[in-house]
């Protein structure tokens, strides 16, 4: 074997590899935030969460950039979304709310969520190429995990009483895993074309909201997310009156 093809080799390894540390990298900032979460880090634990999402987003498009997409790239990436996205926010919810004040219903609620996410990311894993790319079946796990990160480090921003949050932490972490295994379609936003010509006023909205978020990040994205998770009800329920207006006129058209 030539040495111009050893480097080769070592060059599609390197390149292989590159997702997979993002993917990687997303599950540190995952177990970090719990561990933080248990030192009473709680924005420090937040924060690396939202650096997840981050991660979570760029490892799928740099597998797609460098061509190196792989089945166990996908499954690596499920599991490591299960972990900074369905164990990390449960737990860290868990810990500063106080949770454990409400026993048995607290450590549920947790669970729900949890599992709620597992089942949602194997129902994706398995979902038929057919299904209309511009919708999420379910409240994906990276936003539903962003909610409930969201509402915590808000809270602790606005210096709020946590041992009096306990119920509505459970009431939120419990919502957001049923919405997550629902049938509401949110928006995936596949549809947009990121490398299509925009309008000068948009690029400046896009640069003011970079901006807005990197100003005070809690204040900002807490309620955008918070926005997203209510949209997929008021979603749904324009599509299925679509439908049913669309079906009333054909059975018009036939009589």
């Amino acid at each position: 074997m030539t040495e111009k093809t050893n480097s080769k080799i070592t060059k599609r390894r390197g390149i292989y590899l590159l997702p997979n540390l993002f993917t990687t990298f997303g599950i540190f900032c995952g177990f970090y935030g719990i561990v933080a979460s248990m030192s009473g880090h709680f924005a420090d634990a937040a924060f690396a969460l939202f650096i997840a999402m981050l991660m979570d987003s760029f490892d799928g498009r740099v597998a797609r950039m460098t061509n190196t997409t792989s089945d166990f790239g996908a499954e690596y990436d499920s599991l490591a979304d299960i972990v900074s996205f369905g164990v990390a926010p449960a737990l860290i919810a868990y810990n500063w709310a106080h949770l454990e004040k409400l026993e048995q219903i607290g450590w549920l609620a947790a669970f729900i969520y949890v599992v709620c996410g597992a089942l949602r990311l194997a129902r994706f894993n398995v979902m038929p190429e057919t299904v209309d790319k511009k919708y999420f079946q379910g409240l994906p796990i990276p936003a539903a995990a962003a909610v409930i990160i969201g509402l915590v480090w808000f809270g602790e921003i606005m210096e709020w009483n946590r041992t009096s949050m306990h119920i509505p932490v459970a009431i939120v972490i419990t919502v957001c895993g049923f919405l997550m295994v629902s049938n509401f379609r949110y928006h995936s936003f596949k549809e947009v074309d990121w490398k299509g010509k925009v309008p000068f006023v948009s690029m400046l909205l896009m640069v003011l909201v970079i901006v807005m978020v990197a100003s005070n990040p809690p204040i900002v994205l807490f309620p955008v997310f918070a926005l997203y998770l209510l949209s997929g009800p008021i979603v749904t329920l324009r599509l299925f009156n679509k439908v049913k207006s669309e079906r009333k006129k054909d059975n018009n058209v036939d009589d």
